[in-house]
């Protein structure tokens, strides 16, 4: 089988040609079949894996994405909508995808972990016409994931840069928004700092999701998390609950599990949201739900499995 690898040399703490060196020297010592897709030309990253997704298809290969979790997230949809077999290798900073799966960390494990994978199905979530894997968002999180990236290209791509922009966000006095959500016929309306949507085990046990919330992604279902209005102050303390996993204890926290799920704005047409730390302007109403079909994805062999970490 042919892998046709949608490498985004900009991820993670390697440099770029340090890490399409790395990659190479993998493929070529696990002996298997590759075609490297770089992105630093035109067409887009977006462009870029959708000619590598119909290769995939059309010769009976496996689309890789070697990259962060914003990475991950637009090959993964390419590899979707042409129905081909998808695989990834981690090179981002929290790589949330591949600790989920238990996709080695360090790339040439990665690589190695392709000989023996496992094709599984993978639930994905949209937001109108923008597909998620690990979770969506819109308010002080989508805020915290724009200014996150910002900082990172100004100080570096690194936890310790990412934490201390996340800390520096928590500072400033939230915006609220005001929503009408609609799901399984019930309608409420809401007034929220942000509103975020899971459909990742490991990030909602992180924060401390009780279990029938986690069992929720079992079912078919993603599950919503509402911040009610709350000072800075408050603020601090839900990230310390979520911090030591324990964010369901929180006061001020709403969550509930859905399918489909309306969310109107009372004012704007647009808002930011944020899919898998990617941040877009978006036309309201904002319609979230379980994708009518799975990824296929390429997984660890179980005996050959990274630890969660």
């Amino acid at each position: 089988m042919r892998y046709y690898v949608v490498h985004n040399p900009k991820s993670g703490r390697h440099d770029s040609d340090e890490s399409a060196t790395l990659l190479a020297q993998a493929f070529k010592e696990s002996g298997l079949d590759v075609e490297f897709i770089p992105i630093d030309a035109a067409p887009s990253l977006s462009g870029r894996a959708q000619i590598g997704a119909r290769a995939a298809k059309r010769n009976h290969g496996a689309l890789i994405a070697a990259g962060g979790d914003g990475t991950i997230n637009c090959v993964a949809a390419a590899a979707l909508h042409e129905d081909a077999l998808f695989g990834a290798i981690p090179l981002g900073t929290f790589n949330y995808f591949g600790r989920e799966h238990g996709i080695p960390l360090e790339p040439a494990a990665a690589v190695r972990a392709l000989l023996n994978a496992t094709v599984e199905t993978q639930q994905v979530g949209w937001v109108n016409e923008r597909l998620f894997l690990i979770n969506a968002s819109l308010g002080i999180y989508a805020t915290l994931q724009e200014e996150r990236e910002a900082d990172k290209r100004r100080f570096g791509r690194s936890r310790v840069v990412a934490i201390l922009s996340g800390l520096k966000s928590l500072l400033t006095e939230p915006r609220k928004l005001k929503l009408e959500i609609q799901s399984d016929g019930d309608t409420q309306l809401i007034s929220t700092p942000s509103l975020f949507v899971a459909n990742s085990h490991l990030q909602m046990g992180r924060v401390g999701l009780v279990a029938r919330q986690l069992d929720s992604l079992e079912r078919g279902q993603l599950v919503a998390i509402v911040l009610k209005p709350a000072s800075t102050a408050a603020l601090f303390v839900m990230a310390l609950f979520g911090a030591l996993g324990r964010l369901s204890a929180a006061e001020n926290v709403l969550s509930f599990s859905f399918r489909q799920l309306l969310v109107r704005p009372r004012r704007e047409r647009q808002l930011k949201v944020s899919t898998d730390g990617e941040v877009a302007l978006m036309r309201t109403p904002l319609a979230f739900k379980v994708g009518p079909h799975a990824l296929k994805l390429l997984k660890p062999a179980a005996d050959e499995r990274a630890p969660i970490q």
